[in-house]
């Protein structure tokens, strides 16, 4: 029965890490626009891993293409992208940390400065408990069973509660 309650414990914190993961919406209100100053925006965000990036446009108007490097990025060369997304909803996942760039694929946008380099850092999910090296694991008594699967699931409930709460704070 313990075990089945650290297993909900330990599913409902990895679906709590992946719901409580910010959307950001590229370029704030003003959204994927020629018009929208994406160097001031994107300098006024924090990028975690888990973090969506979400570029609302007209579709048939701009576009949203992933280049593959700075050099691409500075020069507006969309021969080397790595990505291309049309939809006017397009969403981007922020998988690992390091800095990504995107464009506008619309032909002189990108020069105009429709643009966003965009650098996701690494999260900050607490480690899990280390197992403690003076506990005997050749007790086989159901007292010590029973105490060792309650300590299981205190630390995952533990877990479960410094991951809530590391979401909120940078959440706010």
């Amino acid at each position: 029965m313990e075990n089945r309650v650290c297993l909900v414990l330990v599913l409902v914190a990895l679906i709590t890490k992946e719901a409580m993961a910010a959307q950001h919406a590229v370029g704030g209100s003003q959204g994927w626009e020629e018009s929208t100053d994406f160097s001031s925006w994107a300098s006024g965000q924090k990028f975690k891993v888990g973090d969506q990036l979400v570029f609302k446009y007209t579709s048939g108007l701009h576009s949203v293409v992933e280049l593959g490097g700075e050099s691409a990025y500075k020069s507006c060369d969309l021969g080397t992208a790595l990505n291309s997304m049309n939809t006017g909803n397009d969403v981007v996942k922020l998988n690992k940390p390091g800095t990504r760039y995107f464009a506008c694929g619309t032909l002189g946008h990108c020069g105009q400065g429709m643009k966003v380099k965009i650098t996701v850092e690494s999260g900050t999910a607490p480690s899990t408990p280390e197992s403690s090296s003076s506990s005997s694991s050749s007790s086989s008594s159901p007292a010590a069973s029973s105490a060792s699967a309650m300590h299981s699931c205190f630390a995952a409930f533990v877990l479960l509660t410094a991951l809530v709460a590391t979401s909120l704070l940078y959440m706010f």
